[in-house]
């Protein structure tokens, strides 16, 4: 109260500037010179201060629009996805391509090498014909795949006679490439297997005997010569067994299985030992 006016004037003249300092350094820096501007037009630079306001407040909503958008994580979990989905979708294609073309079977023929009955004791030491055989089957596998080989297996090769296994063999595993066949050869052995009375048809028949000298009779009287023996008849057995083809198509993802069940009826006469024995007519491939 006791200052001088000039001083009092001067003091409102500071506050006014300092006060006008702290506003306007709240601002960005291209503020300022708004508000220096403001000064000078009055009105005119209070109209561009609030067009800056505007243009932060704007930019600052375009900012949180940004944050809310969707992550760069999310693009990436997408792509991984599609991908996904897309291999997979090629993967079907191609196994369903390739599932028409299966592999082909031929059973071609068996030769038995041996054959022989003789008396034995099974485990239990009871007496009973046993028999001993050894035989090789052949036939043809092709793999009719045009994308993909082939792994092939097989179950046991079993030769039965009567309802009973005398025999046994399996296919050794190979791998069978596309568009290509081999001859597989299968070698089925038993090793004194009892038969329990139903070896009697498999016993080989004896040599006939010699036919005798007819006597010499008179002159004008028929010769009677005897009927030769009648031929032993076929000893029917059963082949069965089922072979397993697996392809790999694009790594392990698609992994497509054939089953082929095959049975054969084999008339063996032993007269043919040592012989091959044509069995394709007598053999049925069917999938499993």
């Amino acid at each position: 109260m006791g200052s001088p006016p000039h001083s009092q004037s001067s003091m409102g003249r500071y506050s006014r500037e300092s006060s006008s300092t702290r506003f306007s350094g709240s601002l960005k820096p291209g503020s300022r010179k708004v508000n220096d501007g403001s000064k000078r037009k009055g009105h005119g630079g209070e109209k561009q201060w609030k067009e800056c306001a505007m243009i932060e407040e704007e930019g600052l909503l375009d900012d949180g629009e940004r944050d809310r958008g969707m992550p760069r994580g999310y693009y990436v979990l997408a792509f991984i996805v599609g991908f996904f989905i897309l291999f997979g979708l090629f993967s079907l294609i191609l196994y369903g391509a390739d599932k028409p073309q299966k592999p082909k079977i031929t059973v071609k023929s068996i030769t038995f090498e041996t054959l022989k009955i003789q008396a034995g004791q099974d485990a239990g030491g009871v007496g009973t014909d046993m028999i001993t055989m050894n035989a090789t089957l052949r036939m043809l596998y092709r793999n009719t795949g045009t994308f993909f080989g082939v792994h092939v297996t097989s179950t046991p090769v079993d030769l039965s006679f009567s309802q009973m296994k005398i025999g046994s063999g399996s296919i050794m595993k190979f791998y069978q490439s596309r568009k290509s066949q081999r001859t597989v050869l299968v070698h089925v052995i038993g090793e004194k297997i009892p038969l329990y009375g139903s070896g009697a048809t498999l016993i080989p028949p004896a040599p006939p005997a010699p036919l005798p000298k007819p006597k010499k009779k008179k002159k004008g009287a028929p010769v009677v010569i005897p009927d030769p023996p009648a031929p032993p008849a076929p000893v029917p057995m059963k082949l069965s067994f089922v072979v397993r083809s697996r392809a790999y198509v694009l790594g392990r993802l698609v992994k497509p299985k054939f089953l082929k069940k095959i049975e054969c009826d084999i008339n063996f006469e032993h007269k043919n030992l040592n012989k091959h024995i044509p069995i394709t007519k007598n053999c049925t491939v069917t999938t499993v």
